[in-house]
């Protein structure tokens, strides 16, 4: 594989190239059992007679592979350094991205340093403003420390403000955390010396998906937060304004049906996290715990909260069985009728429904999850 690395890097960087169609490139290959040396060091009339390549993508591919010398020789100095890359045919490439980002906007490549395991386990992200106020910081402070406790990774940038924070206080309570960065990962040289010892330790990876020698900028900074999202099962949104990287971040996973859980703010707070509740966010307190649903019904009064979202009382019930809608009511001793709990089960992401009549209702199978796309 390792020879493989410069080839992936000049696909990964093709300038003007959608990632999709990089992506749909990387399917048929993998469907032809073919390297993508052995695509790189085709003829152009085979990219544009097998891959369906136009004219215009075939020259932005035959100037990346014009790249392959320089991409050898930065390939080997990454690996020495003690960087590593992970190609998305790769088992070690992360199976949340695929699920989430799906070919339009998973990276065909990325690269890491640090303990790659953490790739694979349950994690959330904790994203906000880098303007965000105490009441946020502290929010932030809550999600860091049950994340920690509940073994979760937690995703986040390495911005001031609530990026900082989740980092900061994911490493205080002993946690685990993934640092995507808005630059090439080998530019990120402060960083790494500040997270030298959680590195080595195996509490940090540290990611990129930039060309590798890239600067900070702002543009870059926009670019990653989708990965940042991506990356994580759950969302928590400290604060975010009415624009910008959290508020676009959040229509988006709203958008796509994804959990994202936004902090409740008090009457008098200047932020947007209300209207991001409206949209279809999931309140929660400062404690992070979910409400929304409990006060719809009637279930709570209590202002904080401090309940079980209606979501894993349901799936608490489903573990390990299927039940109908009918006796999932019975059980959870609600006032619904069959039809609203059908509908609301129908909404949720982790069920699915069985193709029998009346239809009954488990959690969906994690290993059902693809492989490739």
């Amino acid at each position: 594989m390792k020879q493989e690395y410069a080839y992936w890097m000049a696909l990964a960087h093709t300038e003007r190239m959608r990632t999709v169609r990089k992506n749909n490139l990387i399917v048929r290959c993998y469907e032809k059992e073919m390297d993508l040396s052995d695509f790189f060091h085709s003829d152009s009339s085979i990219w544009k007679e097998t891959f369906e390549l136009s004219d215009e993508e075939t020259e932005w591919l035959q100037a990346a592979k014009a790249e392959l010398p320089n991409y050898s020789f930065l390939a080997e100095d990454l690996l020495e350094q003690g960087y590593d890359m992970i190609p998305i045919t790769s088992s070690d490439y992360p199976k949340a991205l695929k699920v989430n980002l799906k070919k339009t906007y998973a990276p065909p490549l990325i690269y890491i340093k640090g303990n790659k395991r953490l790739l694979q386990e349950d994690s959330i992200a904790i994203v906000g403003s880098r303007q965000a106020g105490n009441t946020s910081l502290i929010f932030t402070d809550n999600i860091a420390r049950r994340a920690a406790q509940e073994d979760k990774v937690v995703v986040s940038g390495y911005a001031k403000g609530v990026d900082k924070q989740a980092l900061d206080s994911t490493l205080k309570y002993g946690g685990k955390s993934i640092v995507v960065l808005p630059q090439g990962i080998t530019s990120f040289t402060s960083g790494f010396k500040a997270l030298y010892k959680d590195i080595i330790a195996g509490r940090v990876l540290v990611l990129s998906t930039f060309q590798p020698k890239a600067p900070w900028n702002a543009g870059l900074a926009m670019a990653r937060n989708i990965y940042i999202y991506g990356l994580a099962t759950d969302i928590y949104v400290a604060e975010s304004d009415n624009k910008g990287g959290t508020w676009s971040g959040v229509i988006d996973g709203l958008r796509k049906k994804r959990k994202v859980y936004v902090r409740q703010p008090a009457p008098l707070e200047k932020n947007a996290n209300l209207l991001l509740i409206e949209k279809g966010a999931i309140s929660v307190s400062l404690q992070g715990n979910a409400c929304e649903a409990e006060i719809a019904m009637g279930i709570v009064d209590e202002p904080n909260c401090e309940y079980e979202s209606l979501n894993n009382k349901i799936k608490k019930i489903l573990k390990g069985q299927k039940l109908s809608s009918k006796e999932i009511i019975e059980r959870l001793k609600l006032d619904w009728s069959s039809r609203k709990m059908t509908d609301y089960l129908q909404k949720m992401q982790d069920i699915e429904a069985s193709n029998q009549s009346p239809k009954r209702f488990m959690i969906k199978d994690s290993n059902n999850e693809p492989t490739l796309f």
